[in-house]
């Protein structure tokens, strides 16, 4: 077995990178590696992973992410190389841009470097990631990424000669599934501006025609400041590209919601401005601000859902739909990437719409939702104006089930199916291919 050293700008905070992370770490600890997780920075707000780790946990600064003094740089240097040197020979898989760039040169030769980046390739084309994936992660021995769509255009655009794609892992697998029958849709993810909730409930209350939905002609003036990884977002300045002063009213003659609620499970500083677009769009009573929800009970809410809304800007390869999937529990998700297409197969897993358009997503939401023709009445002009279309690959969106309950379940039976893809168990394997494969 091998030593196997994961370096994170910051190990513990809530976020995606940090949870695969601990989660890959714990496996691999299990199957007999000497595993030890490095974060260069203290959390802010520390939140445990795994209750009983079996891997050694380490951090390097006592303050959180930052510009480093001559002082704190020799510090680093001198405790890397302390707790570098005492290793046996193994792998090093650094997690981000930022943390290749600053540790690359600092491990010595018996920890054998692995690059991962957690983003998609669109992502990192609107963001200083390319020009540093290009940069940097050419020297290493492998270079990872979640999906092999994205492993491909990174290798065709940034030249990478070692790109290499493991999926990120479910932390666990259900034994039960949901019974989809629950009229309620979930939004599960911080409430930040990347994550664009605003579309979801703009998109739910289109679906539901129960008022102003908030239809404008601009989008995407959410404010962006690049982060280091694929969920960094920053607090947007608008809600949805849409204002009430451009709304169309959508609402169909007997139309309502029909008892469907959309819950939001999550926290963050967008709260606020969602639930003043809540109230805009005319759905403030069915749109349910859950708060933060512990992992453990997550299960629960996944067996309480019928359909999960991804409404993200951006995204690497979103774990919670693999998680909702393992529940049988289908997505409509916007086409942002790679690893969403890899997630969800249109059509067949659950319904993929072109990015931020938020008409598609509505009319999609509806035709799960309502009966055919009913999705027409709830929908309104959206619903009833995309019925029998199709996209590019020929696939029905928005026109409606004639048992969409039957509708979810076959989507949800497929997406279970196929998340099998991403059980811990096949994950690990993977990342022991990759070992085999370094050091052959």
């Amino acid at each position: 077995m091998s030593t196997v050293l994961f370096a994170c700008l910051d190990a513990d905070t809530l976020g995606g990178i940090q949870r695969v992370t601990h989660t890959v770490a714990q496996g691999l600890a299990e199957r007999g590696h000497d595993v030890h997780v490095v974060g260069l920075h203290r959390a802010e707000h520390p939140f445990r992973y795994v209750e009983r780790p079996r891997y050694r946990r380490h951090v390097v600064h006592r303050t959180p992410p930052g510009r480093l003094s001559r002082t704190a740089a020799r510090h680093e240097r001198r405790r890397l190389a302390e707790l570098t040197g005492r290793l046996a020979p193994g792998f090093a898989v650094l997690s981000s841009p930022s943390v290749v760039a600053r540790l690359r040169s600092q491990l010595p030769r018996h920890l054998l470097p692995i690059g991962q980046y957690h983003g998609s390739y669109q992502h990192a084309c609107g963001s200083w990631h390319l020009r540093s994936v290009r940069g940097h992660y050419g020297r290493l021995e492998r270079a990872v990424f979640v999906s092999e769509d994205d492993a491909w255009l990174f290798s065709e655009h940034a030249l990478l000669p070692n790109t290499w794609s493991i999926p990120n892992p479910l932390p666990a697998w259900p034994a039960g599934t949901a019974d989809l029958t629950a009229r309620r849709v979930l939004g599960v993810g911080r409430l930040e501006g990347v994550k664009r909730f605003d579309r979801l409930i703009s998109a739910f209350a289109m679906a539901c025609g129960s008022g102003p939905a908030c239809r404008g002609p601009a989008d995407g003036v959410h404010g962006r400041t690049p982060g280091d990884g694929a969920d960094s977002p920053a607090p947007g300045n608008a809600v949805d590209g849409r204002t009430p002063g451009n709304a169309v009213d959508i609402r169909a003659p007997g139309g309502g919601a029909d008892g469907w609620e959309l819950h939001l499970i999550g926290e963050g500083a967008e709260e606020e401005r969602l639930r003043a677009h809540a109230r805009a769009c005319g759905v403030a009573d069915r749109v349910v601000f859950r708060g933060a929800v512990p992992a453990a009970e997550m299960g629960r809410e996944y067996l309480g859902g019928s359909v999960l809304g991804l409404s993200s800007e951006h995204e690497g390869l979103p774990l919670v739909v693999a998680e909702a999937a393992s529940y049988g529990v289908p997505s409509v998700a916007f086409d942002v990437s790679g690893g969403v297409r890899s997630l969800v197969r249109d059509g067949e897993t659950g319904i993929l719409v072109p990015p931020a358009d938020v008409d598609a997503f509505a009319a999609a939401l509806a035709g799960l939702m309502f009966p055919a023709g009913a999705a027409a009445q709830a929908g309104g002009p959206v619903a009833a104006g995309t019925a029998g279309a199709t996209d590019g690959a020929g696939t029905a969106h928005g026109s409606g089930a004639a048992d969409p309950v039957g509708e979810r379940r076959r989507l949800g039976a497929a997406a279970r199916a196929h998340a099998e893809t991403f059980r811990l168990e096949r994950v690990l394997d993977r990342w022991e291919e990759l070992f085999d494969h370094v050091t052959r």
